[in-house]
Parts: structure tokens; sequence; C-alpha cells
């Protein structure tokens, strides 16, 4: 069995494996999940493919952590950008965040490459970003403006269109905020 050579030392490399997480969402942008080759994201990160095999044991392997690693990005991004705040302002933080994420995200292009793969990963996400979405949001509606703000968003994802400059103000009026000045 061609096991994954392991660091035993305790400590990870994770400026390697950082490397390697951002060269594959570049190559993914590129070429696709389909098409994603394990020597082109070598190629890109800069290492080895022994180097990046002793990584990810296979390219499922390296999608599941590059999930986790974008699961992550968002995480952390949402948590800076609401630190501190409560109330209406953490809510109004957090839809400036999406939209400022969704458009500086690599991974638009994925959904122009292969939007079946896209819109099965979607599937999986939404109720996460909705139930993540929802605890921010008060009152007996809560579900529903968080679920409505979530269809928004990936509509803007999917579908480019000549309203993106709405889509900010879109999110606020499916949550329930007052219109801003």
């Amino acid at each position: 069995m061609n096991e994954p050579l392991r660091d035993t030392s305790g400590i990870e490399d994770t400026s390697t494996r950082h490397r390697i997480l951002v060269a594959t969402a570049e190559v993914l942008a590129r070429s696709g999940q389909t098409k994603l080759s394990l020597s082109e994201v070598a190629l890109q990160a800069g290492v080895s493919r022994p180097t990046l095999y002793r990584w990810f044991a296979s390219k499922g392997e390296l999608l599941d952590a590059f999930g986790v690693y974008e699961r992550d990005l968002f995480d952390n991004g949402i948590s800076k950008a609401t630190a501190g705040l409560r109330g209406t302002e953490k809510l109004d933080a957090a839809l400036r965040f999406i939209v400022d994420y969704q458009h500086s995200y690599s991974g638009v292009r994925l959904v122009d490459i292969e939007p079946e793969v896209v819109i099965a990963q979607l599937t999986k996400i939404i109720p996460v970003m909705r139930a993540r979405l929802q605890k921010l949001l008060s009152g007996p509606n809560g579900a529903v403006k968080a679920a409505t703000a979530i269809r928004v968003a990936i509509s803007h994802y999917i579908v480019r269109s000549d309203d993106d400059d709405q889509f900010l103000a879109q999110l606020r009026h499916a949550a329930g905020l007052k219109p801003q000045g």
C-alpha cells in the first residue's frame, strides 16, 4: 500500500502545506477538479511530487484538505470582520465580508469550468452557510432570512449579471437590515 510519509517529530510544516493548498486553488481555477493534476499542483507550489505526496497521498485527500482550507479561510475571515461587533453591526459586517470574499474568491471561475461539480458541492455548503448566518439573525423569521440571503449569495456566485453593484444591498434586504444611507 502506498502510504504517505508522515513527519514523526510532531512539528507540522505548515508553510509547505499552505503553499500546496494555495497552488491547488490556482490550478483548480485553471483546470477544474476533474482535470486537476497533482504534478501541476506540485509545480505551481514549487515542490517536488514526492513532497506533495508526503502531505497528500491522493487527489481525493488533497481535495478534502482543500475544502477544509477554504472553510477555514472563510470562517477566519468572517470572525475577523465581525470581531468586537454586536447586533446589526455584526450582521452587516458579516454580509459585507460575504460580498468581499466572493469578489476576491478564485473559485468563481470554477463554476464556469465545471458547473456540475460546483453545484454538487453547494448542496453540502448551503446548509452550513445558512446555519452560520442564522446565528447572527434574531426574531421569528431568522431561518427564512438566512436561507434567502444565502440563496442570493449563491445566485451571485453562479450567475454573473448586471446587478453586482447591488449584491450587498440585496443581502441586507434579505436579512432584514434597513438600507444604508
